[in-house]
């Protein structure tokens, strides 16, 4: 038995599902996940040694690689000085600085350790400052899994079928409205009927958790404008896209002005950083300064910190972001060249450092379409890809993610093992 299969039966003996995040499972997949030992650059290696070309990389963080050695200075120095105080700290102001000139749309931020903190804490905003109960979220766009926001979420709830979670009283879910992601003529019908009780709406602009599915300008310039014109929050979830697919985040693609951004993944530069923010007057809601409760023990941890700030710093490096878009772009454009050439309906798109592949004809613009792809078919041509040493993401409903150390050479070599992998399901169809 290969050494992950021993892991796989013995971690299931003591945690649920053998994991600590249901995706890693590869349920959807098929057979055992890889248990990893290690990773450098754009590598990983499991705990049999075997090498695989990254394109998960935490599920984005990773934007500058696995073990850049001025991150892990950062950490270390941090270290030496204490793990935690449960104090104020500097480095916490530091990071919010960073934040703010980054992001303009943030004027105040909070930070927690979660996305789903982060999630849970802007929608409690939202009601706080408006005084109204019912939220709007999109089919497909998962923002953490908090009670209220669990309703047709996408990531893990969509790899396993599951549109809602049990355990979630109805009265919980009862006023969040779930509307189609890129329908911005439902939206506004939906606003034109029950507009003064929407407290506000949630969106990634650049969906992540039903595959990579860009929102249109339309719909986007949509939902601000509408919350503008009836007094509802915008909230902007960026866990996923910010500093990511661009310096400014997607609001900074898209033109667009939130009242609330939430941030994660990169933010914390592969720990446990997360945060919200936006207007001032809003953000003045939050205790002590008023009666939004929001709080957290290892909020703004130094260790965190110090690798969120180091990372954002190193980010804003000349050309970064020319460089990871381009890989994204090489990779994308060869993957769906070599499935063309075997024949097989495939497509792909990109933002930036992050990308999605589709085992459809045509790239999609809503949940609906993404849950048309070949499942049977993706699962293939995963585990081909992870016997060729390119580890992508377990699932045909997550984004993938490219880091400044995927250069010419490594895309060169996934898209040549996509070839044959590729090859190879033509052979057997």
């Amino acid at each position: 038995m290969d050494r992950n299969d021993e892991l796989f039966a013995r971690a299931q003996e003591s945690i649920p599902g053998g994991v600590n995040s249901p995706v890693r499972a590869f349920r959807s997949v098929g057979g055992s996940p890889r248990f990893m030992g290690r990773a450098k650059g754009p590598y990983m290696w499991d705990v049999t040694g075997k090498q695989y070309i990254d394109y998960i990389l935490s599920w984005g963080p990773m934007i500058l690689g696995h073990g850049d050695p001025e991150v892990l200075k950062a950490v270390h120095d941090a270290v030496d000085a204490g793990l935690t105080f449960g104090t104020a700290t500097e480095p916490e102001i530091l990071i919010a600085e960073e934040i703010r000139k980054l992001v303009p749309s943030i004027e105040s931020v909070r930070l927690t350790s979660s996305g789903t903190e982060a999630g849970m804490s802007a929608i409690r905003l939202a009601c706080g400052y408006t005084g109204r109960d019912k939220v709007i979220k999109f089919e497909g766009c998962y923002h953490g899994h908090s009670d209220r926001l669990l309703v047709k979420a996408g990531s893990g709830m969509l790899t396993f079928g599951h549109p809602s979670s049990a355990g979630v009283p109805a009265k919980v879910t009862a006023d969040t409205i779930v509307l189609e992601y890129n329908n911005p003529q439902q939206l506004e019908d939906t606003f034109s009927k029950i507009g003064d009780q929407i407290a506000g709406v949630i969106v990634e602009a650049v969906g992540g958790n039903m595959n990579m599915v860009k929102g249109t300008p339309e719909f986007i310039h949509a939902i601000r404008n509408l919350c503008t014109k009836y007094g509802a929050v915008m909230i902007v979830d960026e866990v996923m896209t910010g500093f990511r697919v661009a310096l400014g985040g997607a609001q900074s693609i898209y033109g667009v002005t939130p009242d609330i951004t939430m941030l994660g993944k990169v933010v914390g530069g592969g720990m446990p950083v997360s945060a919200f923010g936006g207007r001032r007057e809003i953000m003045n809601q939050i205790a002590p300064l008023g009666p939004v409760y929001q709080a957290g023990t290892l909020s703004g941890n130094p260790v965190a910190v110090a690798a969120g700030l180091r990372t954002l710093q190193l980010i804003q490096a000349p050309g970064f972001y020319d460089r990871i878009t381009a890989a994204s772009k090489n990779l994308t454009e060869g993957l769906t060249a070599a499935a063309r050439e075997a024949g097989i309906p495939f497509c792909a798109d990109y933002c930036g450092g992050m990308f999605g592949l589709y085992f459809l004809p045509e790239v999609p613009h809503r949940f609906a379409d993404v849950t048309k792809a070949d499942t049977r078919l993706f699962g293939k041509w995963f585990h081909k890809m992870l016997d060729r040493g390119c580890y992508f993401a377990p699932s045909t409903y997550e984004a993938g993610f490219v880091s400044v150390k995927h250069d010419e050479d490594v895309i060169r070599r996934t898209v040549e093992a996509a070839r044959e992998s590729f090859a190879e399901l033509k052979s057997l169809a």
